[in-house]
């Protein structure tokens, strides 16, 4: 790899002073209460909702990883960038629950929707879920991004960057993590989207790289029979993985709650779901591009999660090379400044006040500050886990969210389209959900410990994408079966918390909060889903 130069560090400085000019600017706002220090008072507009929303989702694991799928054979994830029909899917039937019901984070609404026993579960298993995939893995990749580019060791550059990131975050809280994200989206795209281009007129343009590679290598369907990526399995536990991560994750739907109302936060969602089809191209393309150069033996790299650097450093020139590097460092930081805010809110306002709810609004503000430092040191524990369940860092953050997040999303899909389901069915979905999903990952990481052709050893084996499909399924059934045995919701409860008891007012307010454009924008961002699906498949190319 070729080293940064002058210009290029005067690009990045440049990019920094930026940047930090901005988290001051907010940082001397005064943050009066947990409003305005966890949800910007509630009063950020749509094109900021929908840069936020894509500049948390779009961290350093997926320039790394989703350029290493394109490079290492793994074109069947790219289904799990194609969720953006899933993101219009919050804006469109969960944001006017969660707007309706006031409420801060993910786990208060279960609590308004069943009781506070599902509150607490889902505070600490998402926090749990935190610290396994976005915290540990976003520092893992920012580590490797950051050391490949300054050539400083992995655990100094993963530090720096943590410390970094984390000063700006914890000091102006919300609004400086959707001002800087705004910043931070717009230099990513420019820098990966100038990146793609290039490389495509490197290896000679998009049909000389389908003839050096091969047309069955852009195939993202494979038979059922496939033992690693059966397309039924993976489109099935990709949709639960994506509504999930999408439509009840406090990440993502702290974005939407920041809005001014329910009109900005489906817009918001509308525009992020736009912008969640470009990492096909700015970042997938990219690694398939590397694969390319390599066979073409125009360049040389090891491991697949190294295309992306390897190619920005050899292909770009002085400048854009540093705007590029910027771009990176600006993924790693959005990302991360998102978790550390959405940690702080979980464990502040679901699990601290709960414990202690006469404490003053500063003193939670200074609780949720201190929260995040303890959520990134477990986050550094958890990093020499991470090889061992997967050989790509992309397919390890999907691998381990399949185990996580079935029980989730059948509560809060099952929460709100059907009125039976009470407390008690949430409660067992959850707790056993959560005893069957960390069982498996247990069994996954302790595989090479049991002797091959055992019991133990052939359930560490099955598919993590069947897993989840027929997890999903029993986590359904759990909900269902042991509602029934058990009293349903009064409708004074359940008042405009699910489809069956939203009042006719309610339905007006919402019907009022959106124009024939918001339905055009979203069917055409369908539209697209479905022409990448076919055009990435062998009856296509």
């Amino acid at each position: 790899m070729k080293g940064l130069d002058t210009l290029d560090w005067v690009v990045i400085s440049a990019y920094f002073v930026i940047l930090l000019g901005v988290a001051w600017w907010v940082i001397k706002q005064k943050q009066k209460n947990t409003e305005d220090y966890f949800l910007a008072g509630r009063n950020i507009g749509w094109f900021m909702v929908g840069a936020s929303i894509f500049a948390s989702n779009i961290g350093s694991e997926h320039v790394v990883g989703l350029a290493g799928n394109g490079a290492g054979d793994k074109m069947p994830l790219l289904i799990y960038e194609l969720h953006a029909w899933i993101v219009l899917m919050l804006g469109w039937v969960f944001l006017p629950f969660y707007a309706r019901s006031g409420v801060f984070t993910m786990p208060e609404f279960l609590e308004k929707r069943f009781d506070a026993r599902s509150r607490w579960v889902l505070s600490i298993v998402s926090l749990i879920a935190y610290i396994l995939t976005k915290v540990s893995v976003t520092i893992y990749a920012g580590g490797v991004v950051v050391s490949a580019l300054l050539g400083i060791p992995f655990w100094v550059g993963a530090v720096a960057t943590v410390a970094l990131t984390g000063l700006y975050t914890i000091l102006g809280g919300m609004r400086a993590v959707v001002y800087t994200e705004t910043i931070q989206a717009i230099v990513l795209v420019l820098g990966a989207g100038i990146l793609s281009f290039m490389g495509l007129e490197a290896v000679g343009g998009w049909g000389e790289l389908k003839e050096t590679i091969g047309v069955d290598y852009f195939n993202m369907w494979r038979p059922n029979s496939d033992p690693d990526y059966p397309w039924l399995p993976l489109f099935l536990t990709s949709t639960i993985v994506g509504i999930w991560y999408w439509c009840t994750d406090q990440v993502i739907v702290q974005r939407v709650l920041t809005a001014k109302s329910i009109k900005a936060g489906r817009r918001g969602s509308i525009f992020g779901a736009l912008l969640k089809l470009m990492p096909v191209f700015l970042f997938l393309i990219p690694g398939v591009v590397a694969l390319g150069l390599k066979m073409q033996g125009k360049l040389h790299w090891d491991n697949p999660d190294e295309a992306f650097p390897v190619l920005m450093s050899n292909l770009l020139p002085s400048g854009l090379r540093g705007l590029v590097a910027a771009g990176l460092l600006a993924a790693l930081m959005s990302s991360l400044a998102s978790v550390f805010n959405s940690c702080s809110t979980l464990f502040t306002l679901d699990i601290y006040k709960k414990l202690k709810p006469n404490k003053p609004e500063e003193e939670l503000v200074k609780t949720g500050r201190t929260a995040t430092f303890f959520v990134v040191g477990l986050g550094l524990l958890w990093i020499p886990v991470i090889t061992r369940l997967s050989d790509g860092l992309y397919e390890y953050l999907q691998n381990v969210q399949a185990y996580i997040s079935p029980p989730i999303t059948a509560v809060f899909l099952l929460g709100i389209f059907y009125k039976r389901i009470n407390a008690n069915g949430a409660i067992a979905t959850l707790v056993g959900g959560l005893i069957i999903g960390f069982s498996k990952l247990t069994l996954e990481i302790m595989k090479s410990s049991f002797s091959e052709g055992s019991f133990l050893f052939n359930l560490a084996d099955v598919n993590w994408l069947v897993f989840a499909a027929y997890f999903f399924a029993l986590c359904v059934a759990i909900a269902v079966i042991v509602s029934m045995f058990y009293p349903a919701p009064s409708e004074a409860q359940l008042s405009g918390l699910t489809f069956g008891t939203v009042t006719e007012k309610q339905k007006a307010d919402n019907k009022s909060s959106y124009t024939i454009w918001d339905i055009v924008a979203s069917v055409l961002v369908v539209l697209i889903v479905l022409y990448i699906m076919i055009s990435f498949s062998t009856l296509s190319l």
